[in-house]
């Protein structure tokens, strides 16, 4: 962690590093209380609460670590976009509105695909994860119905498209907050994998467990991925006080 944020931050890592963790903290909370006392949520109020707890709490950490409705927080402005529609698409699912959450989940992923770029393209990179899409949609088609004969598709190409984007940039700039996040991209497709072969194909022992672990590791390391903002701030201006003070000394060393 220290690493990760020596390379993003101008402040001395390990008190930037200890001001991420303090912001980070209401996370690591809030996951913690949802695996202890959500057991099997019918919908509750409560259930709801603590589910999306962790994501707001992300959504918390994207602003304290610094931001501004400016170009230069413009990737943090669409990742915590992105995860306001993830907490809507928690709180759809979780009251059994599986169609509207997924609709809720695309609309992230639109933003997240936003906020990693489409360049460079890099389509090569791009052919497996649209294979694996395609393969996905040709096991699961038979079991869908209604607006999912539609929905599931287009989802599933965007949450591959999103993976695809995470990759390639992870590719291209190699920085370790862009490696991470495009490993936690996989585990977001892993998560929603899991999801779609426990409804349509197979039982999977502990299921909500796996989702939910796999989930919110993969909004942990997107909404981490924003601290690249924090290298982007401009170093302050020099005021006029402090030049006229150096002009003045320099002229007295003459």
């Amino acid at each position: 962690m220290t690493d990760l944020i020596h390379l993003v931050s101008p402040h001395p890592p390990h008190a930037e590093c200890k001001s991420q963790a303090l912001n980070l903290a209401p996370f690591v909370n809030f996951v913690v209380l949802y695996f202890a006392f959500v057991r099997n949520p019918q919908g509750e109020l409560w259930t709801t609460i603590l589910k999306c707890a962790p994501i707001v709490s992300l959504m918390f950490f994207v602003v304290m670590k610094g931001f501004a409705f400016n170009k230069q927080y413009k990737y943090s402005l669409l990742i915590l976009i992105g995860l306001v529609f993830s907490c809507g698409g928690d709180v759809l699912l979780n009251i059994d509105m599986f169609p509207h959450g997924m609709g809720s989940f695309a609309v992230a992923q639109i933003f997240y695909i936003s906020a990693f770029g489409l360049k460079p393209l890099n389509w090569k990179l791009g052919i497996p994860f649209y294979v694996l899409w395609a393969v996905a949609i040709a096991v699961v088609a038979k079991h869908l119905e209604g607006v999912l004969i539609v929905g599931m598709p287009v989802y599933g190409f965007l949450l591959l498209t999103m993976c695809y984007r995470a990759t390639a940039r992870a590719v291209h700039q190699k920085t370790p907050l862009f490696i991470l996040c495009a490993i936690c991209s996989v585990l977001f497709v892993v998560s929603d994998g899991m999801i779609a072969l426990d409804m349509f194909l197979l039982s999977i022992p502990n299921a909500r467990l796996w989702i939910m672990i796999t989930y919110y590791a993969a909004q942990f390391g997107i909404a981490l991925s924003t601290t690249i903002d924090i290298s982007k701030k401009k170093p302050g201006i020099m005021s006029p006080r402090k030049g006229r003070n150096n002009s003045s000394s320099r002229r007295r060393v003459k």
